[in-house]
């Protein structure tokens, strides 16, 4: 508790839990007056929603009813959800119905998304990713009474998991400054430059927002053009050189390129005034300059990686207004440039949101890694939330190394 409370006493930590909160609630209003404007519309989807029950109820008597036959579930968990795979999950009787009146509920809320007419498609989508949110949330498999795994292993070890889980949980808020940190992986085997980022480059230029690393051609004759590579900001650069075996860096020198790689500086308060144009002028063309000092060329081959390669495709438009064609070919990793598809993260864009975002950015001049990490892992809740916390704060077990 110490680690959560301490920072806020000291005003290190402005908690907003209430805006996100708040969405949601103005989004399941906005759905909630479609089903209660119609009387007879709302009883027809709480009648679904009980024969749903009353169908997982009748199974689970047939299965309790001496010589009965084993009944088929009412509904069953979809393909790849890996949340039920324990065998009790389907021989305990009160644990598969669990199961059951979970999955139909879950089922039936998406349902009344998807049902609701008059609603926006902004609106469609925000309730449908919240639904998810608190389907997710509220599973069985999340409870240590209702999660037969949990519960065995709480029973077989006298609740020393949840006594190792705990000490993680704090370890985790204490990591987060206040806010909770989850651990996804086991980073203690990983060490810069022996396990990870192992080939070999040198700074050669450093700016406000970014470091400049070259990597020499690894081969006897060498490409003319040298090769900058844009990452993601999101990211570390060595996304890109993981190891020997999983390195486009290490691949691309193989090849006889000489690759330059622009390395983003975590941002602080003095990043505060820093923009997109910012970006590009300090971090994309400062390392079109340093690649024509270190080298003497000044023709350059790109590649942009996730946002990197959306500033990439911003700074071609921009140097095409102003003459600048150094870049001669551009290559895009796996880059939107158009956002009308931009899947759920569309959730978190309307003025409300991002008005939020500039408020608590302007706190500190940046948006904190945790927030940003939290967004992002909401986008798949039942793989990057939920089983983490089961296994870290539950289970009490370290997660496994990436």
């Amino acid at each position: 508790a110490s680690a959560w409370a301490e920072p806020r006493e000291k005003g290190e930590v402005r908690d907003h839990v209430a805006e996100p909160v708040v969405d949601m609630v103005k989004t399941f209003s906005k759905l909630s007056e479609y089903w209660l404007a119609d009387p007879q519309r709302a009883l027809e989807a709480q009648t679904r929603l009980f024969a749903g029950y009353m169908t997982v109820w009748a199974n689970a008597i047939q299965r309790v009813s001496p010589n009965a036959e084993g009944a088929d579930d009412a509904v069953k968990p979809e393909r790849g959800d890996k949340r039920f795979q324990d065998p009790e999950w389907g021989r305990n009787a009160f644990f598969d119905f669990l199961k059951q009146a979970y999955l139909v509920t879950s089922r039936w809320a998406s349902e009344l998304v998807d049902h609701a007419e008059g609603l926006d498609e902004h609106t469609r989508h925000k309730a449908s990713f919240y639904v998810k949110q608190v389907s997710n949330a509220i599973s069985p498999s999340n409870f240590i009474l209702t999660n037969p795994e949990l519960f065995r292993e709480t029973v077989a070890s006298n609740g020393e998991n949840l006594v190792r889980g705990m000490k993680m949980l704090a370890e985790d808020i204490a990591a987060g400054k206040g806010d909770l940190k989850l651990r996804q992986a086991d980073y203690s085997p990983f060490e810069i430059g022996r396990n990870i980022a192992t080939t070999p480059g040198k700074v050669v230029g450093r700016s406000d927002v970014a470091e400049i690393i070259q990597y020499d051609a690894a081969t006897e004759t060498v490409l003319k053009r040298p090769l900058l590579i844009c990452p993601p900001w999101i990211n570390k650069f060595y996304i890109l050189d993981l190891n020997p075996q999983k390195s486009f860096i290490r691949w691309a020198i193989e090849q006889g390129h000489t690759v330059f790689v622009i390395s983003w500086i975590n941002p602080d308060e003095r990043h505060g005034a820093k923009n997109w144009e910012a970006y590009i002028r300090e971090g994309l063309q400062y390392g079109l300059d340093t690649i024509e000092k270190a080298t003497g060329e000044r023709d350059v081959n790109a590649i942009g990686y996730c946002v990197g390669g959306t500033l990439l495709a911003a700074a071609l438009a921009l140097m095409a207004g102003e003459g600048d064609d150094r870049i001669k070919s551009a290559t895009f990793f796996t880059t939107q440039v158009d956002f009308t598809h931009a899947g759920d993260l569309k959730v978190f864009v309307d003025e409300e949101q991002v008005a939020a975002v500039e408020k608590s950015m302007n706190e500190k001049g940046y948006l904190d890694g945790t927030k940003m990490a939290t967004a992002f892992n909401m986008l798949r809740s039942g793989d990057l939330i939920w089983p983490y916390v089961v296994n870290n704060y539950m289970r009490g077990k370290d997660p496994l190394p990436f």
